[in-house]
């Protein structure tokens, strides 16, 4: 595909930071176009559907998704990350136009599964690309940057909606217009803007931008195999979808568990889950940089999520006191939005490195396992978390289950690989399919 640049020499400087910012562009568009949490109520009512349908249709979708972020990681790694990204992008831009279509939950549910399936493939090589970039010395802030794709979304959906909505007498349809006409437009720019490294260039492990440690331009195409044995992987991966059930569960259900644990108004409970979400995103950018500054990783996610727990603790021992001031719940949900924010940066960075030891021609297939794993997780949320709620008739139960699977992550961090401190990060580099020394744990 000749609109895609292939570049033969490693950029650096500005030209490098140019196309670190597309990549989080791509990831911000591509979740963009798969958020409707805006229209659902407009939906539901239109097409005289269900919460628990809509619920069931979410749950196929993120299936749908699952599969495909496997697809993803493997077509990222064979034929070049910006090769499989405009093209799925162009699609998912469609599809956002063809839902404006929709009349009935079924052709909903196949429009909303086609769709989960081509933004799973392109959202799975944004990760690699901004591992393509970024260099170990800046990795954890790269990829920091690139988690405000996903959280950024949501403000932007939920922005456009509130502003366009009232402008065209609240039709839904109307946001799927402005969805595929935004996502079209930016995909467009991006394909002029971004470029992929050679298949050469991809099979380096980057420290500096000029430093190459090691040069795999001779090796032969690498087996998935030698990826998908290591037990490192599958811990990473297990370990953190387990620490993201309580971050799914914001995400699907954060504004309703304000409104019926603590009885707060819709406005009341925005303004709880801004504070939430305004911390997180500064929290993976700077957190990034203090582990890029240290070249440590492992102490952040231990030390963030240990707080984070306590933090858990603290918001179950809330739901007991339906009368929590709104203040109270906005500084809790701060903080517990700054801890996961703090932990997941210096750990998508460790996961990165830690598969990068083992073949770094797998960058692709490594976070199409990581998507994969996640979206299981996700399908698992949105229908346990309610059906949890309804038999206890309440959500500090589900939060404290949310907790015990944070606390999960703990035991899969034995498995990872780094130093711990920085007399360990200087007596050299731990690769990751080596046996464990006493000097990395």
């Amino acid at each position: 595909m000749r609109f895609v640049r292939e570049l033969d020499e490693y950029p650096t400087g500005a030209k490098r930071r140019k196309i670190l910012t597309m990549a989080v562009l791509a990831s911000l568009i591509c979740s963009y176009e798969g958020a409707i949490a805006p229209v659902v109520p407009l939906l539901l009512k239109d097409l005289n559907m269900s919460l628990s349908t809509y619920g069931l249709i979410t749950a196929i979708s993120f299936i749908f998704g699952a599969i495909a972020s496997l697809l993803g990681g493997k077509l990222a790694d064979k034929y070049g990350r910006v090769r499989v990204l405009i093209p799925m992008m162009a699609v998912c831009a469609l599809l956002a136009y063809s839902m404006v279509l929709v009349n009935t939950a079924t052709e909903l549910a196949v429009l909303r599964c086609i769709l989960a399936f081509v933004d799973a493939i392109a959202i799975t090589t944004t990760a690699p690309l901004v591992r393509d970039f970024s260099p170990r010395m800046g990795r954890a802030q790269a990829l920091g940057f690139w988690t405000w794709g996903p959280v950024g979304a949501n403000f932007l959906s939920a922005g456009i909606a509130a502003i366009t909505l009232p402008l065209f007498n609240n039709s839904w349809h109307s946001q799927f217009v402005i969805i595929g006409t935004i996502s079209l437009v930016a995909s467009i720019y991006i394909a002029m803007n971004i470029a992929d490294l050679s298949p050469r260039l991809r099979a380096e492990v980057l420290q500096t931008e000029r430093k190459v440690i090691e040069d795999a331009s001779h090796k032969q195409p690498a087996p998935e195999s030698s990826l998908l044995r290591h037990p490192v992987v599958w811990a990473h991966c297990i370990g953190i979808g387990f620490w993201l059930a309580f971050y799914l569960t914001i995400t699907a259900f954060g504004q309703t568990i304000m409104v019926q644990a603590f009885g707060k108004t819709a406005s009341e409970a925005s303004s709880i889950m801004a504070g939430f979400w305004v911390m997180n995103l500064i929290a993976v950018a700077a957190v990034g940089r203090w582990s890029d500054k240290l070249q440590l990783r492992r102490v952040f996610p231990l030390g963030f999520t240990l707080i984070l727990l306590v933090l858990l603790a603290y918001f179950a021992h809330l739901m007991e006191q339906p009368a929590t001031p709104t203040w109270t719940l906005v500084i809790v949900g701060t903080l517990i939005g700054g801890a996961m924010g703090s932990a997941y940066s210096p750990w998508m960075a460790l996961y990165s490195e830690n598969a990068e030891d083992i073949d770094p021609r797998l960058q692709g297939m490594a976070w199409g396992l990581f998507y994969f794993v996640v979206r299981i997780v996700a399908v698992a949320v949105v229908i346990l978390g309610p059906l949890t709620v309804e038999h206890t008739q309440s959500w500090r139960v589900w939060v404290l289950i949310s907790g015990g699977c944070t606390f999960v992550f703990l035991i899969a961090m034995l498995f990872f690989k780094g130093p711990w401190t920085h007399k360990q990060r200087l007596a050299g580099p731990q690769r990751a399919d080596t046996p464990l020394t006493a000097s990395s744990h």
